[in-house]
């Protein structure tokens, strides 16, 4: 009985531990009620979201410029000057668009570094996004941390700039005709920028560095941030990554250093009409504003001159507060882990207090539970999605019952440990089974000191339950509260990762947090491996586990708060005079199908010249569609001339429609050579822009109807073929195509090119057209101005 109760009291221990370790990891709460002017305000900063997030306002549309203007009085409101910096860029993927910046400047009372704030205002295109979230969040937190800080009349000496950037949602667009082409620019010693990839949970740091970060983290600790969370196998994961915010573009053009500050979880409503101002969670925004108003106190009087190092550091953080230490440190620590076991060993066989035979054994359960709960777990999702095949429209990778499904699947883990560790009778067993799990996690821990020094924190833990061994050795006793005290490192280290993996990265690698979970088990051993009637355990979780997936079955349909994604464009080829219905969805539903029908063709014919999407998405379905009479644009070879073995071009694309994009593919493999679109080259490369995975040549969004004009040179040998795909985002408010609208519980599936008209053609002279008339040219824009509206006023 006395065991039994000991078992409750240790697992009553750990539960409080967690949920007071996630309970302090971001804001709980929030003023509801309006704060002071000297501080910062989530309901003050809720109140800009809600107005820069009231309609869609992606480049190109009517209220992008409605948004503009917003934030250039909210600024002017706080006293400041603001400018405005446009221009076109054309960015290292091709992305051809005319920028709108937002700049203003708090001056410092001395001539040194500037120190940036950054965050953009435009929302993602083709599907309705709000954005909220991404990235009226950002633009909020800055708006109100600025206005509290100018109300304090805080004495600095660095400049202030705060630069709302414009395109990042199109190809960073903003941030590179800033770092390219403004003066103040080489002003700027560092970068603060605020992000989102969901609208919900707690905001991570991730850094952007040249060189070593031992500089950077000392800043970012020097700020004291009352929540605090990153670590540094999360940096180190990044730098590996092809990670693309505005801030990148500061890092590599500019060779400037900064912080991002971005939140992840509710990835489902990322880039989706679901991004609103009623699914952003103000405790979020709060967090957002706990980093940026302590950390402009901070750096707006710090040395911002130089954060370039060759040193690097290990960092984590714990509740209210940031540990780091060099990586010089990781392999003495390392050895003393090693140290640590193999003395408690050797001492434990001495006194008998272990045995080798059960060490050995211990490998058994060890290597069982991982290779039972990572197969379980990773056919168990695929089975999931077979019997669900909805959750394949998520193209995030993240249902909206995701949550529900790493509960589930963590339980069941957590039952297989207790099976794979029952009670055998024997004193103690689970002492000479720890042995194992501490050799595997220290030959972990050899391998992150040679490839992966940023999670060398892994280490902590190891060593902590290294000395809960260490005290049975040398006591006999097994202390059920030291016992939980030293757990304490794997769970602030180790636990947040099961959950923050499949939420960052999709579901698909929750087989990864099931191994997670037998690791992190298997460490705490001297407190599970003691519990008596483990097989009661075993069955206590499986029940969890099947509660939690009867809840994930109870949310698998969609709502009309949790949209079903679904896509569908009408595609005109102008060479054939042909139409076609076509959608990226697999699963087809009552909307798509009033145009696709019951049976309709795959979609290979036209997905020669695959449109670029996050996920490579394309054409799964076509049917034929009625031709209708959609204005084509006029294509004008300006210049087209031979100039000793190249052929050199330059051609002028004209729309006659209201349009949003335009794609130019090469069909064959001509090499184009030193393009220049609109005017601009590519700010990454000047030449051989075709040499990509993908034959786009650039994709160019439109504003304000201006024309593309293109020019290049090919090889005289060479024969020009190219094909323009010219789009409008407006399939459901064009008055040549009369569509019905969706119906609640449907979303635009994000991602791709969704709800648009185009016209696909080669790229060859137009016939003349007749010079434009006043009352032509009153007609067209009429005509764009109802488009505009109408595309505007949808969702």
């Amino acid at each position: 009985m006395r065991k039994n109760n000991t078992s409750i009291n240790s697992l009553l221990v750990l539960v409080a531990l967690l949920f007071g370790i996630f309970f302090f990891m971001m804001p709980q709460s929030y003023d509801q009620t309006e704060a002071p002017l000297s501080e910062f305000s989530t309901k003050r900063a809720l109140a800009s979201v809600k107005e820069i997030s009231k309609k869609p306002h992606f480049v190109g549309s009517k209220i992008h410029e409605v948004i503009a203007n917003y934030l250039q009085k909210e600024l002017q409101d706080l006293g400041l000057e603001t400018s405005i910096q446009e221009g076109f860029t054309m960015t290292e993927k091709g992305t051809l668009v005319k920028s709108k910046n937002i700049i203003a400047k708090i001056k410092g009372s001395k001539n040194t570094k500037a120190l940036l704030l950054l965050s953009h205002y435009d929302s993602a295109p083709h599907s309705y996004s709000k954005g909220a979230s991404d990235d009226a969040s950002g633009v909020a937190t800055i708006l109100e941390s600025v206005r509290a800080y100018l109300h304090n009349k805080t004495p600095h000496k660095n400049d202030i700039i705060i630069l709302f950037t414009d395109a990042e949602e199109l190809g960073l667009n903003g941030a590179a005709l800033f770092v390219t082409q403004h003066k103040l620019a080489k002003e700027v010693g560092l970068v603060l920028n605020f992000e989102a990839r969901g609208s919900s949970g707690p905001s991570y740091m991730l850094m952007e560095t040249n060189d070593g970060n031992a500089k950077m983290v000392d800043a970012f600790k020097a700020g004291n941030v009352s929540y605090p969370v990153s670590n540094s196998l999360m940096y180190s994961i990044y730098k590996m990554l092809p990670n693309d915010t505005d801030l990148t573009v500061f890092r590599e053009s500019g060779k400037i250093q900064g912080f991002n500050f971005a939140f992840i979880d509710s990835h489902f409503n990322y880039h989706t009409a679901q991004d609103k101002y009623e699914n952003l969670d103000p405790k979020t925004l709060a967090h957002q504003g706990s980093y940026l108003f302590p950390l402009l106190n901070y750096f707006s009087n710090a040395d911002l001159t130089n954060f370039n190092s060759v040193d690097n550091k290990v960092y984590f953080n714990v509740p209210f507060s940031f540990v780091s230490y060099p990586f010089g440190w990781i392999f003495p620590m390392l050895i003393v882990a090693f140290g640590l076991l193999f003395l408690f060993v050797f001492v434990g066989l001495g006194k008998r207090a272990l045995r080798l035979d059960e060490i050995i054994k211990g490998f058994v359960p060890l290597f069982g539970s991982l290779a039972t709960a990572g197969l379980v777990t990773y056919v168990g999702w695929k089975l999931l999605l077979n019997f669900y095949p909805q959750y394949n429209d998520i193209l995030h990778g993240f249902t909206y019952n995701g949550h529900d499904y790493i509960y589930a699947f963590v339980s069941l883990t957590l039952a297989i440990c207790f099976l794979f560790y029952h009670n055998d009778g024997k004193r103690n067993p689970e002492m000479s089974q720890m042995v194992a799990p501490l050799f595997v996690w220290l030959l972990i821990n050899l391998g992150i000191a040679f490839k992966l020094q940023g999670a060398g924190f892994l280490i902590i833990p190891v060593i902590a339950s290294s000395l809960m061994l260490g005290f049975y050795v040398l006591t006999q006793k097994s202390g059920w509260v030291l016992n939980c005290l030293l757990a304490i490192p794997t769970l602030i280290i180790l636990v947040p990762f099961i959950q923050m993996f499949p939420i960052g990265l999709g579901l698909k690698i929750l087989f990864g947090s099931a191994v997670l979970t037998v690791l992190t088990f298997t460490l705490l051993l001297p407190i599970f491996g003691s519990y008596v009637k483990k097989g009661i355990w075993a069955i206590f979780f499986i029940l969890v586990s099947i509660g939690f997936f009867i809840k994930a079955h109870q949310a698998s349909s969609y709502t009309n708060e949790k949209g079903k994604p679904n896509s569908l464009v009408y595609i005109l080829n102008a060479d054939t005079n042909t139409s076609n219905w076509a959608t990226y969805d697999t699963n087809l539903d009552e909307w798509t199908k009033i145009y696709l029908g019951e049976k309709p063709k795959a979609a290979t014919a036209i997905n020669s010249n695959k449109l670029y999407s996050k996920y490579g998405s394309q054409y799964t379905f076509m049917a034929n569609a009625p031709v209708k009479n959609i204005p084509k644009p006029t294509i004008e070879f300006v210049r087209d001339t031979v100039k000793g073995n190249l052929h050199l071009y330059k051609i002028k694309i004209t729309p006659n429609r209201g349009v949003n994009r335009y794609d130019i593919f090469v069909n064959n493999d001509s090499q184009i050579n030193n393009l220049k679109a609109n005017g601009v080259q590519s700010i990454d490369f000047k030449s051989n822009i075709t040499s990509k995975t993908s034959d786009k040549l650039l994709t160019y969004y439109v504003v304000d109807n201006l024309p593309l004009e293109l020019e290049f040179s090919i090889s005289n040998s060479q024969k020009l073929d190219l094909e323009l795909v010219e789009s409008s985002f407006d399939l459901l408010a064009n008055p040549s195509i009369k569509m019905i609208q969706r119906k609640p519980g449907m979303i635009p599936t994000p991602f791709v090119l969704n709800d648009a008209v185009i016209i696909r053609q080669k790229i060859k002279p137009s016939p003349k057209i007749p010079i434009e008339t006043p009352a032509m040219r009153n007609y067209y824009e009429r005509k764009r101005d109802t488009l505009n509206v109408a595309v505007d006023s949808l969702r």
